[in-house]
């Protein structure tokens, strides 16, 4: 025998609506820089036993609330829990250095400093995409720029952050022939997004920028493997 049918209409629920819905909770509303030398900790599955440190470049405030460690890591700056890769890395805690404690949850006093910031900072939304904030990079991070697969990638310094009001973060690159002070700093005229030029991006700590400019083979091996797209030859 069949189940009954009820006489109640059936509720539409629209997948994709909720799917942006959460998106929009989770997206980026404001950065605050990490100053104190505080660390992201990854393990590799292959070395489980050993821990591995980045320093935390920023904090953001998602529009939910809740605060993440921010990395440059791949292809973006991520937020250190995204970070669940078999191959390059699972994100496992934060580490304060100096006392050498690991904690799992950003410290109390950045999600203070972030609320405390968007609050006065507040912004009216608006239907175009906006620049809400900028932020400079202290880390000497750089970007390796792959154009097109017949063209030589570039190895640019990374002068800083841009953060959107749709919670998108780009990288801040420098073109040279426009460079007419030094240092270049945040608001130059020779400033640009990067991916309003690039379109494959990969952000890497200022040792191993160097090791890839110097040609180290064994560090160009390793690239190989990260930015070779799957199913190239």
């Amino acid at each position: 025998m069949g189940a009954s049918l009820s006489s109640r209409s059936a509720r539409v629920i629209d997948l994709e609506t909720v799917r942006r819905r959460h998106q929009a909770q989770k997206q980026l509303v404001r950065l605050a820089p990490e100053l104190d030398g505080l660390e992201m900790l990854y393990q590799l599955d292959t070395d489980t036993e050993t821990g591995y440190s980045l320093p935390v470049l920023a904090w953001g405030l998602h529009q939910d609330g809740s605060v993440d460690g921010l990395v440059p890591w791949m292809a973006t700056l991520t937020p250190c829990p995204h970070i669940n890769s078999e191959e390059n890395g699972r994100f496992i805690g934060y580490r304060d250095p100096e006392t050498e404690e690991i904690f799992t949850a950003p410290p109390e006093h950045k999600y203070d400093e972030l609320q405390a910031a968007a609050t006065y900072f507040e912004y009216e939304s608006s239907s175009e995409v906006t620049l809400i904030q900028q932020l400079p990079d202290t880390q000497g991070t750089h970007a390796l720029c792959m154009d097109t697969p017949h063209t030589p990638w570039q190895m640019k310094p990374v002068y800083g952050w841009s953060l959107y009001s749709d919670g998108s973060v780009d990288a801040l690159l420098a073109d040279e022939q426009q460079a007419i002070m030094t240092p270049v700093l945040l608001g130059d005229e020779c400033l640009y997004n990067a991916r309003s030029r690039h379109p494959r991006l990969y952000f890497f700590q200022r040792h191993i920028a160097n090791r890839i400019m110097e040609e180290d083979p064994a560090t160009l091996d390793a690239l190989a493997l990260i930015v070779v797209p799957q199913g190239d030859s």
